[in-house]
């Protein structure tokens, strides 16, 4: 297994503070949905989990936004916090405070939407910040192409550079097989929101295409 564990950094000495700030409200909010009891807990990620069946007929459209400070397990959060620590301060730092805000959280809330509509019949709450990281993900990708990439292979504990392009593009691509291979499975067995990548991702690109006339060459 591949995680990201670093990158070449916009050499501006800008702190990412609003990519603490998230990473510190979604530690926060996991830290107090795991000291919950098991039957509060449940009904925690009932209540602000994303619900497709319950998005797609405009019921608690709220949770289009809180779902995505919401996690599953630990591996869950400290992989999604791990990839935007390595892919969103770069974003800040190109666009601001304020962008980067509405950016973040319009990513988040496109990524949870689009699971909705695939998964239109789909009563497992959809939570994670995953989406929103998509996003970042793919602004990076059209932002900052040759970025070189620290990849530590869990495997060996070894690390190893690649360009953005080739880890990001290998990384979307397993997205859409994955997202494909999953329309056709049954609602019971889908246990990651691929199409919330997906729908995140493409949103990011988007937002790169018009982020990147700031990026300094």
């Amino acid at each position: 297994m591949f995680f990201p564990i670093g990158d070449t950094n916009v050499e501006r000495g800008y702190k990412p503070f609003l990519t603490y700030v998230f990473i510190f409200i979604n530690v926060a909010v996991f830290l107090f949905q795991v000291s919950l009891g098991a039957n509060q807990q449940v009904s925690f990620v009932t209540e602000y989990g994303s619900i497709p069946a319950e998005i797609t007929h405009g019921v608690d459209l709220y949770t289009l936004l809180t779902s995505m400070f919401l996690h599953g397990g630990w591996m869950h959060l400290i992989g999604n916090m791990l990839f935007l620590w390595v892919f969103g301060d770069n974003i800040e730092a190109t666009v601001g405070y304020f962008q980067y805000f509405l950016f973040y959280i319009g990513g988040g809330i496109v990524a949870a939407f689009s699971h909705s509509i695939l998964a239109s019949s789909s009563t497992v709450p959809c939570v994670g910040a995953s989406g929103a990281i998509s996003a970042c993900l793919g602004a990076y990708l059209v932002m900052f192409p040759k970025s070189q990439i620290k990849v530590l292979f869990i495997a060996l504990f070894s690390t190893f550079r690649v360009s953005a392009i080739y880890f990001l593009g290998f990384w979307i691509l397993q997205q859409f097989i994955s997202g494909i291979g999953s329309i056709s499975a049954p609602i019971a067995d889908a246990g990651v929101a691929y199409w919330a990548h997906i729908g995140g991702f493409v949103f990011g690109v988007g937002m790169g295409l018009l982020f990147k006339k700031k990026v300094r060459s």
